[in-house]
């Protein structure tokens, strides 16, 4: 039996929702959540083993449930059911550890087909979902640093000024300036600060 929770912060949605598993012989709706931070507490009360979550919901959204849920209850499977598709919603929520991500316009055939798919641990994706992941996946990397410049990041990185920099590496800071300049080209950043983070994130700085 699946065990199903609905997290939604609006009411008529989870009314419907829970319509549409009425009368599925294989499914349970055990309860309903407004926000993350309920969440996950119903499904620790209600043993839920798949839930279907929105993501802009109040108090707690649901890419930071995820989070959550994958550190308290590691069995129970995510699905995301939302209106969003964009790189910014999608790619957090599969990232936090969702296992399928599907749209508010899925039919309710697939959405039944969703809801047990994910509960065998079987990634669902809607096409514009999927589309997007392939996206990113194929997307070049804006170039790799040089050794130049990943010595500017390091000095950066440790706190040194443009001047100090310039200084260590016996360049003009007028040199410093332009390598900086295409860091944030190649890592997609804007500032020192974003530029550090991203090096780090990338593995580029120890």
């Amino acid at each position: 039996m699946i065990r199903l929770l609905i997290v939604d912060d609006h009411p008529v949605v989870r009314d419907g929702l829970r319509a549409t598993f009425t009368g599925e012989p294989d499914i349970e709706v055990v309860g309903e959540a407004g926000n993350g931070r309920q969440a996950i507490e119903m499904v620790a009360a209600h043993n839920a083993n798949v839930v279907l979550m929105d993501l802009r919901m109040p108090e707690l959204d649901g890419v930071r449930a995820i989070r959550r849920l994958r550190e308290t209850a590691p069995e129970t499977r995510v699905l995301v059911l939302t209106t969003f598709d964009t790189d910014s919603d999608v790619l957090p929520a599969i990232e936090a550890g969702a296992t399928g991500y599907l749209l508010k316009d899925a039919t309710t055939e697939e959405l039944l087909k969703a809801v047990r798919a994910a509960h065998q641990g079987q990634s669902v994706l809607s096409p514009s979902v999927a589309n997007r992941l392939i996206g990113q996946v194929r997307k070049p990397q804006r170039g790799t640093l040089t050794p130049r410049e990943l010595e500017v990041l390091n000095l950066v990185a440790a706190g040194a000024t443009n001047r100090e920099a310039a200084s260590k590496l016996f360049i003009s800071e007028a040199s410093i300036k332009t390598h900086l300049l295409h860091i944030y080209a190649k890592l997609d950043v804007r500032d020192r600060a974003s530029a550090v983070g991203e090096a780090y994130r990338r593995g580029l700085l120890d």
